[in-house]
């Protein structure tokens, strides 16, 4: 409380209380509340500089989230590649040296993506080196995957290609065990029947009844049908495509067409004796790339391997064709 004030007066020799106007009280009172306001003000401002608000709390939280899982992210990305080192292995070791593939390009599993002017726009933000590392480790998983993609495509299609190929390459007997008397000459030089002369034998003969039947070893397309009066008689020519031909020699009948597409196994001919023959047989002949070679090679997919052991050595012992 304000201390009362009093004034002499001379006139009447006493002292008397000196009244302050409302505007003097007024400014007594604003001189003694302006220091502390000041103070109070200032140490708001120094508090309020120091102490983040509540917005600026809450993006820090927001940042250090983002941080913890931008290296969550760069652990996981660690984790991918060293799988995709595994696959990109195989991929190299195994799938196409199966598929007898070249191998995939390295320059394509490293090629670049742009120079480091490509994250300039991230070296202003915060944890700016994070956020760049973890950017140039995307990209670099990027760029894997999408070679690798490209090389499983590859594989996919050669896969594809291969899977064809296995099913034309000629691949059984054209004529059923249970119908063979037996195989009376093999690929090599024989005896001629007729000439009595030494000469290359370019197939096998398997010898049977007219009329057995003859089937098609792999599939393909017939490419010729011949009816000659000496020689192969009357024959099929299969082109099983990847460099792969048959013929079929020596037919009393065939039941199929030029042009005619067959799987393997389907019936194209029974057994006869016509043109440079001796007797009913089936006069066998594979060629490869224009090359007549030993068909005794491509019996793989029907014979044990006791019947394969067999119809190997009746084949080479024999000495005489039946053509």
């Amino acid at each position: 409380m304000a201390k009362q004030q009093y004034k002499f007066n001379k006139e009447t020799l006493t002292y008397e209380e000196v009244k302050l106007s409302t505007g003097k009280k007024i400014l007594r009172v604003s001189l003694w509340l302006a220091p502390n306001i000041v103070i109070i003000l200032l140490l708001a401002f120094i508090f309020s500089r120091n102490l983040p608000s509540h917005r600026e709390l809450v993006m820090k939280l927001e940042l250090e989230r983002y941080e913890r899982e931008l290296q969550r992210l760069n652990k996981d990305m660690e984790l991918v590649n060293q799988v995709l080192d595994d696959i990109e292995k195989r991929d190299e070791d195994m799938y196409r040296v199966a598929l007898h593939a070249k191998a995939f390009p390295a320059e394509l599993r490293t090629m670049g993506a742009g120079g480091s002017d490509k994250y300039a726009y991230l070296t202003d933000v915060s944890n700016s080196e994070l956020l760049i590392s973890t950017s140039q480790k995307i990209d670099k998983l990027e760029r894997r995957l999408n070679a690798q993609s490209i090389s499983f495509k590859e594989l996919v299609e050669l896969a594809k290609k291969q899977e064809k190929m296995l099913a034309c390459i000629p691949a059984i007997q054209p004529v059923r065990n249970t119908d063979l008397k037996r195989a009376v000459s093999g690929f090599g030089y024989r005896i001629d029947p007729i000439y009595k002369t030494r000469h290359l034998h370019t197939g096998i003969d398997f010898t049977a009844d007219t009329g057995t039947e003859v089937y098609a070893t792999g599939d393909g397309v017939i490419e010729a049908i011949e009816n000659k009066r000496w020689g192969y008689g009357k024959s099929v020519i299969i082109d099983h495509g990847f460099g792969y031909k048959t013929r079929y020699a020596h037919l009393s009948k065939y039941n199929v067409r030029v042009g005619q597409k067959v799987t393997r196994g389907e019936l194209i001919g029974l057994i006869g004796s016509t043109g440079k023959s001796t007797g009913p047989h089936l006069h066998y002949e594979v060629v490869k790339d224009g090359v007549k070679v030993n068909p005794i090679g491509y019996f793989h997919s029907d014979l044990t391997p006791e019947q394969y052991e067999q119809l190997l050595q009746m084949s080479e012992n024999s000495y005489r064709a039946l053509d």
